[in-house]
């Protein structure tokens, strides 16, 4: 006991950038399991067993991500990446976190598109569908127990479900309600709204952290005017050279050029990652662009679950059946259409959220001991639980009544996923495990029905 108690109370040593970009090209090839899964892992590698950073920051990084538009587990990796190493070390925690995931996506739609019809790929899909249902279940409640401390904030959660399942409330609308709950309760009920919890139990249960709560700001993080208009113009720079090359080579109304104006919008008009963007990727690429249909798009999703990086990745699936669908490049190019595709949804849904950290990591990192700042933080994370338990309705819905309410209730579809949700929240096995199993159970069943 001794041994361990003078282990934890030694600070680590500075890592360096090297050491840093194996570790995040790791986790983007081991990244399964959503946003949930992702940030638990990260938390449960970078705060529990390595200590580059303390729980407190961790979680002050994490309420900042989830009012951001965008992905954000990614946003996640790239703010603690920036922290360590500067902005190298963000672009490097980012991308890396993303790249694993497209080229795999890539492969695995082109076997979907080029095989889909066989048996026993649709028998795969069919068990893995239930799967995700049960994994975006389990994510909602992991993100609840860490989020939800209180009463207060269990109230915000529900209100958020009953407005976006119920009265279908815009999520923008939820995020600045439950921002402006926080805010007002951090003056009414202040303990109810602190951010992070009680660090100084975290900071005992795993010791001194690389960057702990009285880590100094090196210059890298303090907020400068020069310093930001430069990242800003960089980012509006490379979008906007990038969009006026896809007009001038395709056309503004060109699948491609659709797509990086359609994917930017997505990133920018979208809040809380992954679980709240879907319903408007599903709502452009099925019913406003046709680049796929409503059936693609859930099997999308599973492919999603079943390949590392973020969730969101999904885009990279839309544009490459696009691109596909499309023909953009003749019948004789399919593939290659649809990695373009793919490309072009990646690109511009994630160049935002680089820019997002590098221009208000700065001012965050001085607010985080402003309960002004923190609170309504505070209060949109709770309201995500809420919008992500929605979500996971709204995947039950379509694997158990595939054919609408209208239609016949899908038994077998309902077995597998209880029974994954069961081995995920009662047993604890991995998600990768509990897939394989989903989808082998899918595949037994459309051997048997041949």
């Amino acid at each position: 006991m001794s041994i361990i108690s003078e282990t934890v109370s030694e600070r680590p040593l500075p890592v360096s950038f090297r050491e840093a970009f194996f570790y995040w090209l790791k986790l983007g090839f081991i990244s399964f399991g959503g946003p949930a899964g992702q940030i638990s892992m990260m938390h449960q590698e970078l705060v529990e067993k390595r200590r580059w950073i303390s729980e407190h920051r961790f979680l002050h990084a994490l309420n900042y991500t989830m009012v951001l538009p965008g992905p954000e587990a990614q946003q996640l990796a790239t703010y603690i990446g920036w922290l360590m190493h500067g902005v190298w070390g963000g672009i490097a925690a980012g991308a890396l976190f993303v790249l694993p995931s497209l080229f795999i996506l890539c492969a695995l739609t082109w076997i979907y598109l080029a095989f889909g019809d066989v048996p026993a790929v649709a028998g795969i899909l069919y068990g893995i569908k239930p799967a995700v249902t049960a994994i975006v279940a389990v994510a909602a409640h992991r993100i609840g127990s860490r989020a939800l401390r209180n009463n207060v904030l269990r109230a915000i959660a529900l209100l958020a479900f009953v407005a976006i399942f119920a009265a279908d409330v815009p999520f923008p609308l939820i995020v600045g309600a439950a921002g402006l709950i926080g805010y007002l309760g951090s003056r009414i009920a202040p303990d109810s709204f602190k951010a992070g919890g009680h660090h100084a139990a975290a900071h005992k249960s795993y010791g001194p952290a690389l960057i702990d709560d009285d880590t100094p700001i090196p210059d890298h993080m303090r907020f400068k005017w020069p310093r930001l208009l430069l990242f800003a113009c960089t980012g509006l720079l490379i979008w906007g050279a990038m969009i006026a090359a896809l007009a001038a080579s395709y056309g503004w109304t060109g699948t491609l050029t659709q797509m990086s104006w359609f994917f930017t919008k997505a990133a920018l008009l979208t809040f809380g990652g992954a679980y709240a963007v879907l319903p408007y990727v599903y709502q452009g690429g099925v019913e406003q662009y046709a680049w796929l249909t409503g059936t693609q798009m859930i099997d999308g999703l599973a492919l999603g679950e079943t390949t590392p990086g973020p969730l969101i990745m999904v885009v990279a699936f839309v544009g490459f059946v696009g691109g596909w669908t499309k023909e953009i490049f003749g019948p004789e190019l399919l593939p290659w259409a649809g990695m373009a595709g793919a490309a072009i949804a990646t690109l511009f849904t994630f160049l935002p959220s680089f820019l997002l950290i590098f221009l208000g990591g700065p001012s965050v990192e001085a607010t985080r001991h402003d309960m002004k700042f923190t609170a309504p933080l505070t209060g949109i994370t709770a309201a995500v639980v809420g919008v992500i338990v929605n979500l996971a309705c709204f995947f039950a819905y379509h694997v158990l009544w595939p054919q609408g309410l209208d239609g016949a209730f899908d038994w077998l579809s309902c077995l597998i996923g209880a029974s994954a949700f069961i081995a995920l929240f009662r047993f604890k096995v991995g998600i990768v495990s509990v897939i394989a199993a989903c989808a082998v159970i899918g595949l037994v069943h459309s051997l048997v029905l041949l």
